[in-house]
């Protein structure tokens, strides 16, 4: 019997964001406590800018965002601030948040993705890092499957999908 396998990646669907921050637009335009605060969120290119007259209004606008990501399907776990803590900057007259997107796991990632794999997966199973995703191979489909419910089960920095399942 041949090997069965499945790909773990880390996409983004870029329709789905687009959405979203479309969706949090309207409703910051048509909302009363946004009302003459300047706040907008905007997608340009692969981040995500949004901008508001104080801070809190800032963060007031990163959580209708938020909202309306996680309302899509969209894992919060691909919106990277540069730092740990979202904090708005000054600008000018204006406080900036921008939250980049990250697609693909990084090498770091893999890495422990792959030893957390080893240490705590079924022994059958193999991973191999491949560029920006990962190929998981075993005998048993049994075996994947528990690698699967192991990773979703982990508290990992990246958002995960699972594709290619043969």
């Amino acid at each position: 019997m041949a090997d069965s396998s499945f790909d773990i990646v880390s996409k983004i669907d870029k329709q789905e964001v687009a959405n979203a921050v479309n969706q949090a637009a309207k409703e910051i335009s048509s909302r009363y406590d946004f009302k003459n605060v300047g706040a907008s969120v905007e997608l340009s290119g692969d981040s995500i800018v949004m901008k508001a007259n104080s801070e809190e209004r800032t963060l007031a606008v990163l959580d209708v965002l938020q909202t309306k990501l996680v309302k899509r399907g969209v894992s919060l776990k691909t919106l990277d601030y540069g730092s740990d803590e979202p904090t708005p900057k000054l600008s000018g007259k204006e406080y900036r948040l921008e939250a980049a997107l990250k697609e693909g796991i990084s090498s770091e990632n893999a890495k422990k993705i792959s030893k957390l794999i080893r240490d705590e997966g079924p022994k059958t199973v193999k991973a191999r890092i491949e560029g920006d995703e990962l190929r998981v191979t075993s005998k048993s489909r049994d075996d994947l499957q528990a690698v699967q419910q192991l990773l979703r089960g982990a508290d990992l920095d990246v958002a995960l999908q699972f594709t290619n399942y043969r």
